[in-house]
Protein backbone atom coordinates (compact mmCIF):
# COMPACT_ATOMS: atom_id res chain seq x y z
CA UNK A 1 0.00 0.00 0.00
CA UNK A 2 1.44 3.36 -1.06
CA UNK A 3 2.28 5.89 1.63
CA UNK A 4 0.03 8.93 1.48
CA UNK A 5 1.53 12.40 1.40
CA UNK A 6 -0.31 14.90 3.59
CA UNK A 7 0.41 18.62 3.42
CA UNK A 8 -0.55 20.77 6.40
CA UNK A 9 -0.96 24.51 5.92
CA UNK A 10 -0.32 26.25 9.23
CA UNK A 11 2.11 25.58 12.08
CA UNK A 12 -0.11 26.56 14.98
CA UNK A 13 -1.91 24.36 17.49
CA UNK A 14 -4.31 22.68 15.05
CA UNK A 15 -1.70 22.36 12.32
CA UNK A 16 1.00 20.78 14.45
CA UNK A 17 -1.45 18.36 16.04
CA UNK A 18 -2.78 17.46 12.59
CA UNK A 19 0.75 16.83 11.35
CA UNK A 20 1.50 14.60 14.35
CA UNK A 21 -1.71 12.60 13.99
CA UNK A 22 -1.18 12.09 10.25
CA UNK A 23 2.44 11.04 10.73
CA UNK A 24 1.52 8.66 13.55
CA UNK A 25 -0.99 7.10 11.14
CA UNK A 26 1.82 6.39 8.70
CA UNK A 27 1.61 9.29 6.25
CA UNK A 28 4.49 11.34 4.91
CA UNK A 29 3.76 14.82 6.26
CA UNK A 30 4.92 18.23 5.08
CA UNK A 31 3.98 21.19 7.29
CA UNK A 32 4.00 24.63 5.70
CA UNK A 33 4.41 27.63 8.04
CA UNK A 34 4.67 31.27 6.93
CA UNK A 35 6.56 32.38 10.06
CA UNK A 36 10.18 31.81 11.00
CA UNK A 37 9.10 29.33 13.67
CA UNK A 38 6.13 27.15 14.55
CA UNK A 39 3.62 27.95 17.29
CA UNK A 40 4.10 31.69 17.22
CA UNK A 41 0.56 32.41 18.43
CA UNK A 42 0.79 29.77 21.16
CA UNK A 43 3.74 31.67 22.65
CA UNK A 44 1.48 34.58 23.57
CA UNK A 45 -1.63 32.68 24.72
CA UNK A 46 -2.55 32.95 28.37
CA UNK A 47 -0.13 35.89 28.71
CA UNK A 48 2.71 33.58 27.77
CA UNK A 49 1.61 30.76 30.07
CA UNK A 50 -0.64 28.91 27.58
CA UNK A 51 -3.93 27.68 29.02
CA UNK A 52 -3.82 24.63 26.75
CA UNK A 53 -7.09 22.91 27.69
CA UNK A 54 -9.76 22.56 30.36
CA UNK A 55 -10.44 19.53 32.54
CA UNK A 56 -14.24 19.83 32.47
CA UNK A 57 -16.12 16.63 31.51
CA UNK A 58 -16.70 16.13 27.78
CA UNK A 59 -20.47 16.48 28.14
CA UNK A 60 -19.99 19.87 29.83
CA UNK A 61 -17.47 21.09 27.26
CA UNK A 62 -20.12 21.87 24.64
CA UNK A 63 -21.90 24.32 26.95
CA UNK A 64 -18.78 26.47 26.67
CA UNK A 65 -18.90 26.57 22.86
CA UNK A 66 -20.57 29.67 21.44
CA UNK A 67 -20.76 28.78 17.74
CA UNK A 68 -21.83 25.38 16.37
CA UNK A 69 -21.16 23.13 19.38
CA UNK A 70 -22.86 20.07 17.81
CA UNK A 71 -20.39 20.15 14.93
CA UNK A 72 -17.62 19.35 17.43
CA UNK A 73 -19.11 16.19 18.95
CA UNK A 74 -16.98 13.73 16.95
CA UNK A 75 -13.79 15.76 17.29
CA UNK A 76 -14.03 16.24 21.06
CA UNK A 77 -15.14 12.72 21.88
CA UNK A 78 -12.38 11.22 19.70
CA UNK A 79 -9.62 13.34 21.25
CA UNK A 80 -10.58 15.02 24.51
CA UNK A 81 -8.76 16.94 27.21
CA UNK A 82 -7.57 13.77 28.97
CA UNK A 83 -5.85 12.59 25.79
CA UNK A 84 -4.40 16.05 25.20
CA UNK A 85 -2.92 16.08 28.71
CA UNK A 86 -1.56 12.56 28.25
CA UNK A 87 0.11 13.63 25.01
CA UNK A 88 1.92 16.61 26.51
CA UNK A 89 2.95 14.70 29.63
CA UNK A 90 4.35 11.93 27.42
CA UNK A 91 6.48 14.50 25.61
CA UNK A 92 7.96 15.83 28.84
CA UNK A 93 5.68 18.83 29.29
CA UNK A 94 4.41 18.51 32.87
CA UNK A 95 1.05 20.08 33.54
CA UNK A 96 -0.95 21.59 36.40
CA UNK A 97 -4.58 22.44 36.98
CA UNK A 98 -5.77 25.81 38.24
CA UNK A 99 -9.10 27.34 39.20
CA UNK A 100 -11.94 26.61 36.80
CA UNK A 101 -10.31 23.47 35.43
CA UNK A 102 -7.75 25.45 33.43
CA UNK A 103 -4.67 23.40 32.48
CA UNK A 104 -1.25 25.05 32.17
CA UNK A 105 2.30 23.79 31.76
CA UNK A 106 3.84 23.32 35.20
CA UNK A 107 6.62 25.71 34.24
CA UNK A 108 4.15 28.49 33.30
CA UNK A 109 6.05 28.75 29.99
CA UNK A 110 4.12 28.43 26.73
CA UNK A 111 7.43 27.57 25.09
CA UNK A 112 7.28 24.14 26.75
CA UNK A 113 4.06 23.39 24.86
CA UNK A 114 5.77 24.29 21.58
CA UNK A 115 8.82 22.20 22.48
CA UNK A 116 6.62 19.15 23.09
CA UNK A 117 4.91 19.51 19.71
CA UNK A 118 8.15 20.11 17.83
CA UNK A 119 9.81 17.20 19.62
CA UNK A 120 7.09 14.80 18.50
CA UNK A 121 7.15 16.15 14.93
CA UNK A 122 10.92 15.62 14.83
CA UNK A 123 10.51 12.06 16.08
CA UNK A 124 7.97 11.37 13.34
CA UNK A 125 10.15 13.05 10.69
CA UNK A 126 7.56 15.64 9.74
CA UNK A 127 9.09 17.93 7.10
CA UNK A 128 8.67 21.54 8.20
CA UNK A 129 8.87 24.38 5.68
CA UNK A 130 9.35 27.66 7.55
CA UNK A 131 9.09 31.14 6.03
CA UNK A 132 6.88 29.63 3.33
CA UNK A 133 3.79 31.38 2.02
CA UNK A 134 1.26 29.50 -0.10
CA UNK A 135 0.68 31.31 -3.38
CA UNK A 136 -1.91 28.98 -4.88
CA UNK A 137 -3.59 25.60 -4.48
CA UNK A 138 -4.96 23.51 -7.33
CA UNK A 139 -6.63 20.11 -7.19
CA UNK A 140 -6.42 17.53 -9.96
CA UNK A 141 -5.43 13.94 -9.15
CA UNK A 142 -3.41 15.42 -6.29
CA UNK A 143 -3.05 18.82 -4.67
CA UNK A 144 -0.42 21.12 -6.13
CA UNK A 145 0.62 23.72 -3.60
CA UNK A 146 2.82 26.49 -4.95
CA UNK A 147 4.96 28.39 -2.45
CA UNK A 148 6.74 31.71 -2.70
CA UNK A 149 10.25 30.97 -3.86
CA UNK A 150 9.07 28.63 -6.58
CA UNK A 151 8.69 25.31 -4.75
CA UNK A 152 5.65 23.19 -5.60
CA UNK A 153 4.48 20.54 -3.15
CA UNK A 154 2.33 17.67 -4.35
CA UNK A 155 0.12 15.93 -1.81
CA UNK A 156 -2.69 13.40 -1.70
CA UNK A 157 -4.43 15.38 1.05
CA UNK A 158 -4.27 18.95 2.28
CA UNK A 159 -5.15 20.09 5.79
CA UNK A 160 -5.79 23.81 6.17
CA UNK A 161 -5.15 24.97 9.73
CA UNK A 162 -4.10 28.56 9.24
CA UNK A 163 -6.22 30.15 11.94
CA UNK A 164 -8.51 33.15 11.66
CA UNK A 165 -7.65 36.85 11.86
CA UNK A 166 -6.88 37.41 15.55
CA UNK A 167 -3.36 38.59 16.45
CA UNK A 168 -2.40 39.12 12.77
CA UNK A 169 1.20 39.90 13.76
CA UNK A 170 1.60 36.18 14.48
CA UNK A 171 0.72 35.37 10.87
CA UNK A 172 -2.93 34.64 11.64
CA UNK A 173 -4.27 37.16 9.12
CA UNK A 174 -7.10 35.24 7.45
CA UNK A 175 -5.36 35.08 4.07
CA UNK A 176 -6.00 31.34 3.67
CA UNK A 177 -9.73 31.91 4.12
CA UNK A 178 -9.64 33.64 0.74
CA UNK A 179 -7.96 30.58 -0.76
CA UNK A 180 -10.65 28.32 0.70
CA UNK A 181 -13.29 30.61 -0.78
CA UNK A 182 -11.63 30.31 -4.20
CA UNK A 183 -11.90 26.51 -3.86
CA UNK A 184 -15.66 26.83 -3.42
CA UNK A 185 -16.20 27.24 0.32
CA UNK A 186 -18.45 29.92 1.78
CA UNK A 187 -17.04 31.97 4.65
CA UNK A 188 -19.15 33.19 7.54
CA UNK A 189 -18.36 36.81 8.37
CA UNK A 190 -15.26 37.02 10.57
CA UNK A 191 -15.27 39.32 13.60
CA UNK A 192 -13.02 39.70 16.68
CA UNK A 193 -14.15 37.58 19.64
CA UNK A 194 -12.97 37.16 23.24
CA UNK A 195 -12.09 40.82 22.96
CA UNK A 196 -12.47 43.89 25.24
CA UNK A 197 -15.34 46.37 25.01
CA UNK A 198 -15.23 50.04 24.17
CA UNK A 199 -17.71 52.03 26.30
CA UNK A 200 -19.08 55.56 26.35
CA UNK A 201 -17.87 55.98 29.93
CA UNK A 202 -14.25 55.97 28.74
CA UNK A 203 -13.11 58.71 31.13
CA UNK A 204 -14.41 56.81 34.13
CA UNK A 205 -12.70 53.62 32.96
CA UNK A 206 -9.47 55.50 32.37
CA UNK A 207 -9.63 56.85 35.93
CA UNK A 208 -9.96 53.27 37.21
CA UNK A 209 -7.47 51.84 34.68
CA UNK A 210 -5.76 48.67 35.86
CA UNK A 211 -8.32 47.89 38.55
CA UNK A 212 -9.31 44.21 38.55
CA UNK A 213 -12.62 43.30 40.14
CA UNK A 214 -13.14 39.77 41.46
CA UNK A 215 -16.38 38.00 42.33
CA UNK A 216 -18.60 40.42 40.46
CA UNK A 217 -21.43 39.69 38.05
CA UNK A 218 -22.51 41.31 34.81
CA UNK A 219 -25.58 41.26 32.61
CA UNK A 220 -25.27 42.40 28.99
CA UNK A 221 -28.47 43.52 27.28
CA UNK A 222 -29.59 44.65 23.86
CA UNK A 223 -32.59 46.72 24.89
CA UNK A 224 -34.64 44.37 27.05
CA UNK A 225 -33.10 41.23 25.55
CA UNK A 226 -30.42 39.56 27.67
CA UNK A 227 -27.31 38.70 25.64
CA UNK A 228 -25.12 37.31 28.40
CA UNK A 229 -24.98 36.91 32.17
CA UNK A 230 -21.97 35.76 34.15
CA UNK A 231 -19.95 35.84 37.37
CA UNK A 232 -16.20 36.23 37.76
CA UNK A 233 -13.48 38.80 37.09
CA UNK A 234 -13.52 42.10 35.23
CA UNK A 235 -10.82 44.65 34.43
CA UNK A 236 -10.91 48.40 33.82
CA UNK A 237 -8.75 49.67 30.94
CA UNK A 238 -7.91 53.04 29.43
CA UNK A 239 -10.56 52.52 26.72
CA UNK A 240 -13.26 50.52 28.49
CA UNK A 241 -13.74 47.09 30.00
CA UNK A 242 -11.89 43.78 29.78
CA UNK A 243 -11.16 40.69 31.87
CA UNK A 244 -12.55 37.13 31.59
CA UNK A 245 -16.20 38.14 32.14
CA UNK A 246 -16.13 40.79 29.44
CA UNK A 247 -14.17 38.65 26.99
CA UNK A 248 -16.75 35.89 27.21
CA UNK A 249 -19.61 38.39 26.95
CA UNK A 250 -18.03 39.81 23.79
CA UNK A 251 -18.48 36.52 21.92
CA UNK A 252 -22.24 36.59 22.53
CA UNK A 253 -22.32 40.31 21.73
CA UNK A 254 -20.63 39.68 18.38
CA UNK A 255 -22.90 36.70 17.73
CA UNK A 256 -25.97 38.94 17.88
CA UNK A 257 -24.35 41.42 15.50
CA UNK A 258 -22.69 43.99 17.75
CA UNK A 259 -24.16 47.49 17.95
CA UNK A 260 -25.24 49.43 21.01
CA UNK A 261 -25.70 47.44 24.22
CA UNK A 262 -25.70 48.03 27.95
CA UNK A 263 -23.60 46.24 30.53
CA UNK A 264 -24.93 46.14 34.10
CA UNK A 265 -22.29 45.51 36.74
CA UNK A 266 -23.22 44.12 40.16
CA UNK A 267 -20.36 44.93 42.52
CA UNK A 268 -21.92 42.96 45.40
CA UNK A 269 -23.67 39.91 43.91
CA UNK A 270 -23.43 37.96 47.17
CA UNK A 271 -25.74 40.47 48.89
CA UNK A 272 -29.35 41.36 48.19
CA UNK A 273 -30.26 45.02 47.94
CA UNK A 274 -31.85 44.79 51.40
CA UNK A 275 -28.73 43.20 52.93
CA UNK A 276 -26.51 45.77 51.29
CA UNK A 277 -28.69 48.63 52.52
CA UNK A 278 -28.50 47.25 56.06
CA UNK A 279 -24.72 47.06 55.84
CA UNK A 280 -24.48 50.57 54.43
CA UNK A 281 -26.71 51.90 57.21
CA UNK A 282 -24.48 50.20 59.78
CA UNK A 283 -21.38 51.75 58.21
CA UNK A 284 -23.01 55.17 58.27
CA UNK A 285 -24.01 54.88 61.93
CA UNK A 286 -20.50 53.82 62.92
CA UNK A 287 -18.87 56.65 60.93
CA UNK A 288 -21.34 59.50 61.29
CA UNK A 289 -18.82 62.30 60.96
CA UNK A 290 -16.83 60.88 58.07
CA UNK A 291 -17.02 61.82 54.40
CA UNK A 292 -18.95 59.53 52.07
CA UNK A 293 -15.82 58.85 50.02
CA UNK A 294 -13.99 57.51 53.06
CA UNK A 295 -16.86 55.31 54.20
CA UNK A 296 -17.32 53.82 50.73
CA UNK A 297 -13.70 52.70 50.98
CA UNK A 298 -14.80 49.72 53.05
CA UNK A 299 -17.16 48.62 50.28
CA UNK A 300 -15.18 49.41 47.14
CA UNK A 301 -11.70 48.45 45.89
CA UNK A 302 -8.93 50.87 44.97
CA UNK A 303 -9.60 53.42 42.27
CA UNK A 304 -13.34 52.74 42.26
CA UNK A 305 -13.58 54.62 45.57
CA UNK A 306 -12.82 57.82 43.65
CA UNK A 307 -14.99 57.06 40.62
CA UNK A 308 -18.10 55.70 42.29
CA UNK A 309 -19.31 58.80 44.21
CA UNK A 310 -19.58 60.67 40.90
CA UNK A 311 -22.08 58.05 39.71
CA UNK A 312 -24.26 58.57 42.79
CA UNK A 313 -24.47 62.31 42.27
CA UNK A 314 -23.48 62.80 45.91
CA UNK A 315 -20.30 64.78 46.69
CA UNK A 316 -17.55 62.52 48.04
CA UNK A 317 -16.92 64.97 50.88
CA UNK A 318 -20.52 64.99 52.07
CA UNK A 319 -20.81 63.81 55.69
CA UNK A 320 -22.67 60.53 55.95
CA UNK A 321 -24.82 61.85 58.82
CA UNK A 322 -26.44 64.22 56.32
CA UNK A 323 -27.12 61.63 53.61
CA UNK A 324 -30.84 61.02 53.16
CA UNK A 325 -32.60 57.68 52.98
CA UNK A 326 -33.26 58.25 49.28
CA UNK A 327 -29.58 59.00 48.63
CA UNK A 328 -28.58 55.85 50.50
CA UNK A 329 -30.93 53.80 48.38
CA UNK A 330 -29.41 55.41 45.30
CA UNK A 331 -25.97 54.26 46.45
CA UNK A 332 -27.28 50.71 46.91
CA UNK A 333 -28.83 50.78 43.44
CA UNK A 334 -25.52 51.78 41.89
CA UNK A 335 -23.59 49.14 43.85
CA UNK A 336 -26.01 46.53 42.54
CA UNK A 337 -26.36 47.90 39.03
CA UNK A 338 -23.63 50.13 37.62
CA UNK A 339 -24.42 50.77 33.95
CA UNK A 340 -21.97 51.01 31.05
CA UNK A 341 -22.90 51.77 27.46
CA UNK A 342 -21.06 49.40 25.11
CA UNK A 343 -20.30 50.98 21.74
CA UNK A 344 -18.34 48.13 20.19
CA UNK A 345 -15.41 45.76 20.50
CA UNK A 346 -11.69 46.28 20.06
CA UNK A 347 -10.06 44.99 16.87
CA UNK A 348 -8.44 41.75 15.75
CA UNK A 349 -5.11 42.97 17.16
CA UNK A 350 -6.51 42.46 20.67
CA UNK A 351 -8.89 39.56 20.01
CA UNK A 352 -7.99 36.16 21.41
CA UNK A 353 -9.95 34.37 18.71
CA UNK A 354 -11.91 34.92 15.51
CA UNK A 355 -15.64 34.33 15.30
CA UNK A 356 -16.78 33.17 11.87
CA UNK A 357 -14.85 31.28 9.21
CA UNK A 358 -15.58 28.28 7.00
CA UNK A 359 -19.26 27.31 7.05
CA UNK A 360 -19.34 24.07 9.04
CA UNK A 361 -22.24 22.78 6.93
CA UNK A 362 -19.65 22.33 4.19
CA UNK A 363 -17.38 20.15 6.36
CA UNK A 364 -17.93 16.54 7.46
CA UNK A 365 -17.85 16.67 11.29
CA UNK A 366 -16.81 13.01 11.57
CA UNK A 367 -13.60 13.55 9.54
CA UNK A 368 -13.09 17.31 9.05
CA UNK A 369 -13.07 16.69 5.29
CA UNK A 370 -14.51 19.28 2.96
CA UNK A 371 -17.82 18.29 1.37
CA UNK A 372 -16.87 20.45 -1.60
CA UNK A 373 -13.24 19.47 -2.33
CA UNK A 374 -12.33 15.78 -1.78
CA UNK A 375 -9.08 15.35 0.13
CA UNK A 376 -9.23 18.82 1.65
CA UNK A 377 -9.51 18.97 5.45
CA UNK A 378 -10.08 22.03 7.63
CA UNK A 379 -9.22 22.37 11.32
CA UNK A 380 -8.92 24.89 14.12
CA UNK A 381 -9.83 28.55 14.03
CA UNK A 382 -10.41 28.58 10.27
CA UNK A 383 -13.74 26.87 11.04
CA UNK A 384 -16.81 28.77 12.22
CA UNK A 385 -16.48 27.49 15.79
CA UNK A 386 -15.48 29.43 18.90
CA UNK A 387 -15.75 29.03 22.65
CA UNK A 388 -15.33 30.74 26.00
CA UNK A 389 -11.97 31.67 27.44
CA UNK A 390 -10.48 29.01 29.72
CA UNK A 391 -8.66 26.57 27.43
CA UNK A 392 -11.68 25.59 25.35
CA UNK A 393 -10.52 27.12 22.07
CA UNK A 394 -7.15 25.39 22.18
CA UNK A 395 -8.93 22.11 22.93
CA UNK A 396 -10.98 22.67 19.77
CA UNK A 397 -7.71 23.17 17.87
CA UNK A 398 -6.16 19.96 19.26
CA UNK A 399 -9.32 17.91 18.66
CA UNK A 400 -10.15 19.09 15.15
CA UNK A 401 -6.48 18.97 14.16
CA UNK A 402 -6.07 15.41 15.44
CA UNK A 403 -9.24 14.24 13.68
CA UNK A 404 -8.22 15.93 10.42
CA UNK A 405 -4.74 14.37 10.60
CA UNK A 406 -6.03 10.83 11.11
CA UNK A 407 -8.64 11.28 8.39
CA UNK A 408 -6.20 12.76 5.88
CA UNK A 409 -3.83 9.83 6.44
CA UNK A 410 -6.61 7.39 5.64
CA UNK A 411 -7.27 6.02 9.13
CA UNK A 412 -10.92 7.15 9.07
Amino acid sequence: MAVKTVAVAGGGAAGMMAAIAAAEAGAKVILIEKNEKTGKKIYITGKGRCNLTNSCPDEEFFSHVVSNPKFLFSAIYSYDSVQVCDFFESQGCKLKEERGGRIFPLSDHASDVIKALNKRMDELKVEVRLNSIIRSVTRNDTFEIKLTGGETIKADSLIVACGGKSYPTTGSDGSMLGMLKSLGHSIKETVPALVPFNVLEKDECMAAQGLALKNVSIVLKDGKKKIYEGFGEMLYTHFGLSGPLVLTASSYYQKKGGGAARLYLDLKPALTAEQLDARLLREFEENKNKDLGNVLGSLLPGKLREVFPVRTGIPADKKVNSITKEERRGIVEKLKCLEYNVTGCRGFEEAIITQGGVNVKEVDPSTMESKIVPGLYIAGEALDVDAHTGGYNLQIAWSTGHLAGMSAAGIL
